[in-house]
């Protein structure tokens, strides 16, 4: 039995009755029979659709590469304004919200700290406290479940767009979830309203929830490459091809000069859960490496509930780092926003993980390091899990 998704409840709850609205979504924000949420509250009696916001990658998600801003614009069929809050501004501005009566959120998280649109949310919580203006968060599934929670704890001094608050890289929380920890234990403050999904369990990944997919940001096409992606997003920060113009993005992994066969070797004889590591040769059409043949390895998760993915990006970039040797590189500033600190260390957290991986630690090592940090988040989150 499919998910009620939170959209879908919304509708039905009246919360909307003689209400200018302003919507956050993007091509995700489907319902169960892919009607866009766009189109469901335009239709709906005495509701005026009055503003759209659009997040990372555009409101239409039609901007392929990442740290690429959007401009604002108007929707050609409903004649509103589209507000791209990836662009000069990634926080609505009081004349973005003037004249709305409600601020409505429906975004497709994918269960990883560094996914930007938790932020996007976030800041729109932000703006709309100060501006005295109700928000609903329309839930929607954590795609990769809701049960396991994984990798370093931000630390504050780290904090950046792609980590505003101390969470993990795997938080095992659903967007509506995320959006009560922020706004009441992070202080934000807002007039939160979350509509809850109806059928949803933690155990469930994303096609076992029975919710269409569609593509929540261009280089996330799959579930398995949402599977992924708490663990080998940390590829972006270093020279290494994380995938991206491939038609397999965070899945295939490696760089120039590295030998395939080697490197799957090495990672399958670590015996990490849940994963196979199979020897590719890839040529990415564009980003890093564009048109040059990269040696690497095809992730395969043979698991999911075994599958650690934060240990395994780890596993992966460590041993990358050993088939270069004085190849390997770290990328450099700039990165979503931040001029001064490593890439690397913004989407850790800290720069713990890239002195452990230099000191040559062992993933398996490097994991140990966060259980205490996990022990201490699992028993902060409980206190807001819906479900």
């Amino acid at each position: 039995m499919a998910v009620t998704l939170g959209s879908e409840r919304l509708l039905s709850s009246g919360l909307l009755d003689g209400r200018r609205v302003g919507l956050v979504s993007n091509p995700a924000s489907v319902d169960g029979a892919f009607r866009h949420v766009v189109d469901r509250i335009a239709a709906e009696p005495g509701v005026t659709l009055a503003a759209l916001f659009g997040p990372q990658h555009g409101f239409h998600a039609d901007v392929q590469d990442n740290m690429v801003e959007t401009a604002h614009r108007r929707h050609p069929r409903l004649e509103v304004p589209v507000h791209s809050l990836y662009s000069d501004t990634r926080e609505p501005t009081a004349e973005m919200l003037d004249g709305l009566d409600l601020l409505v959120i429906d975004l497709q998280d994918v269960g990883t700290r560094v996914y930007t649109y938790v932020y996007t949310m976030a800041n729109c919580l932000r703006a709309a406290r100060r501006c005295g203006l109700p928000v609903v968060v329309c839930d929607r599934p954590n795609p990769i479940g809701g049960e396991a929670v994984e990798g370093p704890v931000l630390d504050p001094a780290f904090a950046s767009f792609v980590g505003q608050f101390p969470i993990p890289l795997r938080h095992g929380m659903t967007i509506g979830e995320l959006a009560r920890l922020f706004n009441d234990r992070f202080g934000i403050g807002a007039d939160l309203e979350i509509v809850r999904l109806e059928g949803w369990s933690r155990a469930m990944y994303h096609d076992d929830a029975g919710a269409p997919w569609v593509i929540p940001s261009p280089n996330l096409p799959t579930v398995d490459s949402a599977v992924v992606y708490p663990g080998t997003v940390l590829l972006e920060g270093t020279l290494l091809s994380e995938g991206r113009g491939t038609t397999r993005p965070f899945e295939l992994v490696g760089a120039p000069g590295i030998d395939p066969d080697a490197l799957a070797g090495s990672l399958n004889g670590l015996g990490l859960p849940g994963a196979h590591f199979r020897p590719v040769t890839f040529e990415p059409t564009f980003q890093k490496h564009a048109r040059r043949p990269c040696g690497g390895c095809q992730i395969h998760v043979t698991d999911r509930r075994a599958f650690r993915p934060v240990a395994t990006g780890v596993a992966v970039i460590a041993a990358c780092r050993e088939a270069l040797g004085d190849r390997f590189r770290w990328r450099d500033p700039p990165y979503e926003y931040e001029h001064d600190r490593m890439p690397i260390d913004i989407l850790a957290g800290s720069a713990a993980l890239r002195g452990d991986i230099e000191a040559g630690r062992t993933a398996g090592a490097i994991a140990a390091g966060w259980d205490d940090d996990l022990t201490a988040f699992r028993a902060l989150r409980r206190e807001f899990l819906l479900y």
